[in-house]
């Protein structure tokens, strides 16, 4: 498999809407999935790191591809990528910064069960502005900018037409809420929390799908207080946030990104599909 084909071209930030920026982005996620198809398919080298956890060939094929695609940008803004923080880089931040997860839910992918993700994000002053989230197992991506948009994505294959993206929204929550919990990282805070809710239905799923899904109005809240870093949640945010979802902390402010003093890690936060209902619930 070959990587899509990139203009040389510069990408003028600057001269761009949210839309066409999070198409950018799109192209850069979708660059990456052939290489992490074929450590998927033929089996990847594993090792561990500082912290315990998994990481693979197909994260750093994939930051690669990511990294030399997003670097035609200019002004070209800081970059922060999981795999080069984890090998010792220190965080740029700044008023505007690029965060790149190259394979979320590696768990998932090492399972071979599908539900892992692409993610590139633009955050600006603090919050994430355009992002795209590509799942190249099931040949689906997610775009978030002015708007949010959903479309099948052949694997190699270009950004898909605009004519073939479905623009999403999220539901008025029900009566009934559907929740998302992570499958591999469900802790007891964000049980607790779900017990005191009009949960009708729990649903698992790894990654940052579960941003995307309530994203198309398939369910209502996600809890996640189990910790995560930015780089994790930043493009299903700006997904959500452009599908008319909130992502806030327990103290009911949203999920803000470029917290250097944290290392970029995240604290305790609630994905809603409906920000009414977050305020219902005290949030």
């Amino acid at each position: 498999m070959s990587s899509v084909l990139w203009d040389p071209d510069p990408f003028a930030l600057d001269s761009h809407t949210r839309d066409e920026i999070a198409q950018f982005l799109a192209k850069a996620a979708l660059a990456a999935g052939p290489a992490v198809m074929e450590e998927y398919d033929r089996g990847c080298e594993v090792s561990s790191k500082e912290d315990g956890s998994p990481v693979t060939s197909a994260d750093h094929r994939a930051e690669a591809i990511i990294c030399k695609c997003l670097a035609r940008m200019v002004p070209s803004p800081p970059l922060c990528a999981e795999e080069a923080m984890a090998a010792g880089a220190q965080p740029q931040v700044a008023d505007r910064f690029l965060l790149v997860d190259p394979l979320d839910g590696t768990r998932e992918f090492l399972a071979g069960n599908g539900e892992f993700t692409i993610n590139v994000a633009l955050i600006e002053a603090g919050a994430p502005i355009a992002g795209a989230v590509y799942a190249p197992a099931i040949g689906r991506l997610w775009i978030g900018g002015d708007a949010a948009f959903v479309c099948e994505a052949r694997l190699g294959g270009e950004l898909p037409e605009e004519g073939s993206r479905r623009r999403i929204r999220t539901r008025r929550a029900p009566s009934s809420l559907i929740a998302f919990v992570s499958r591999s990282h469900l802790d007891p805070e964000s049980d607790s929390f779900l017990k005191g809710l009009p949960i009708g239905e729990t649903r698992f799923a790894g990654s940052s799908l579960k941003f995307c899904l309530i994203a198309e109005g398939l369910c209502d809240v996600y809890p996640r207080f189990a910790p995560t870093m930015e780089w994790d949640t930043a493009a299903g945010d700006a997904v959500l946030r452009a599908a008319g979802g909130v992502v806030l902390e327990p103290s009911g402010q949203p999920l803000g990104y470029g917290k250097v003093d944290s290392g970029l890690r995240n604290g305790a936060f609630i994905a809603w599909g409906d920000a009414a209902a977050a305020k219902q619930f005290g949030y």
